[in-house]
């Protein structure tokens, strides 16, 4: 019995559209080798070259048509003639809050076949999943800005209540647990936020307690990425607030070969009543858009994601491995990685790999 995902398509800006095809490329051919497993693509052309016609990056009603897929997965916003905070509050976030997709996954790895830019690493001694707090903290778009000239004034606030808190980093336990991962370090700046980061040094030893087999650490955020460069070896998963872990989730990449190389997820793992939204680490950068040089690996691991979000983990294992294989060959790689290949061969020899092993 065929079983038909229904996944919407935003391509968003720069090289969102080359990427995101290269993931839809590997569905596509997952599709043929698991064939009850059916994909129905529906494409949306939101992102920045929609407000630059309309004025806004997606429609007023663009949530309530994200909420009848089963998943949503974006290529990269992002345009030099538009400011950041408009693009980003006019589409991520308006889709993480709306579905309260509060888990934010991003996973780094460094392959065998990747050369990490620290001394004496070498490939699979860096393992860590960075859990992020999706829909509170710093990025709750709470303040404003008053006065002119002299006298303008601005009030950023975060927003951290109990349940949020407690929730992320419950799942960062409950993963680890179910992962068989040993360690989790919770990323704070109590000593300076005294509120926010207090209470949530305070909920992250309620639930650690819970768990007495995982190892636990505090560090503060400036500490942690010092560290995390310094001996990456010994972080396993780290859960932190909304903008600490957008942090530490680009530093970490930098280390295992680079953003071409970084998945992104959000979804909520307790409700699935909207989709979740699967996008990857890196932006649009505009300036290699339409040279057909992105590495499109990250959109492409970030699909595996989205498989097994959708219950499809053996689909998404095979995807894993060919990655792997690919990376571990040496043969076809962008630029990034010291290769001469486009974006799109980069693509084929995946789907390659991903036939040959039927």
């Amino acid at each position: 019995m065929k079983k038909t995902h229904h996944i919407a398509i935003i391509p968003g800006d720069g090289i969102g559209k080359e990427v995101v095809s290269e993931g839809v490329k590997c569905l596509n051919a997952l599709s043929a080798i698991f064939e009850p497993m059916q994909f129905e693509f529906q494409s949306f052309s939101w992102g920045s070259d929609y407000f630059l016609q309309h004025g806004m990056m997606m429609p007023e009603n663009g949530l309530e048509i994200l909420k009848g897929f089963d998943a949503i997965y974006l290529g990269a916003v992002g345009d030099p003639r538009i400011p950041d905070d408009v693009t980003l509050h006019g589409l991520l976030l308006p889709i993480k809050f709306g579905f309260d997709l509060y888990v934010g996954l991003r996973p780094v790895y460094l392959f065998p076949g990747v050369d990490c830019p620290l001394a004496h690493i070498s490939g699979g001694e860096i393992d860590i999943v960075v859990i992020r707090e999706n829909t509170e903290g710093e990025y709750s778009n709470a303040g404003g800005i008053v006065g002119i000239g002299e006298s303008e004034l601005a009030i950023q606030s975060g927003l951290f209540t109990r349940k949020g808190i407690e929730r992320i980093i419950t799942f960062a336990f409950n993963y680890a647990r179910q992962k068989g991962r040993k360690k989790v370090t919770s990323a704070t700046k109590s000593n300076a936020q005294r509120y926010g980061m207090v209470l949530w040094d305070k909920i992250f030893k309620e639930v650690a307690s819970r768990y007495p087999e995982i190892r636990t650490e505090s560090k503060l955020i400036d500490a942690a990425c010092m560290d995390v460069v310094r001996n990456p070896k010994g972080y396993d998963v780290i859960v932190a607030s909304n903008l600490f872990a957008d942090i530490l989730s680009d530093l970490t990449a930098s280390v295992t070969g680079g953003m071409g190389l970084a998945p992104g997820a959000s979804f909520n793992p307790k409700d699935k009543t909207y989709p979740g939204f699967f996008d990857p680490v890196h932006g649009s950068a505009p300036d290699i858009a339409g040279k057909g040089v992105a590495n499109p690996i990250a959109a492409i691991l970030t699909a595996k994601l989205m498989l097994d979000y959708l219950g499809e983990t053996e689909a998404g294992e095979l995807l894993y491995r060919a990655v792997s294989q690919n990376l571990a060959e040496k043969k076809v790689r962008t630029i990034d990685l010291g290769g001469l290949s486009k974006t799109n061969e980069v693509g084929d020899d995946i789907v390659r790999i991903l036939r040959s092993s039927k």
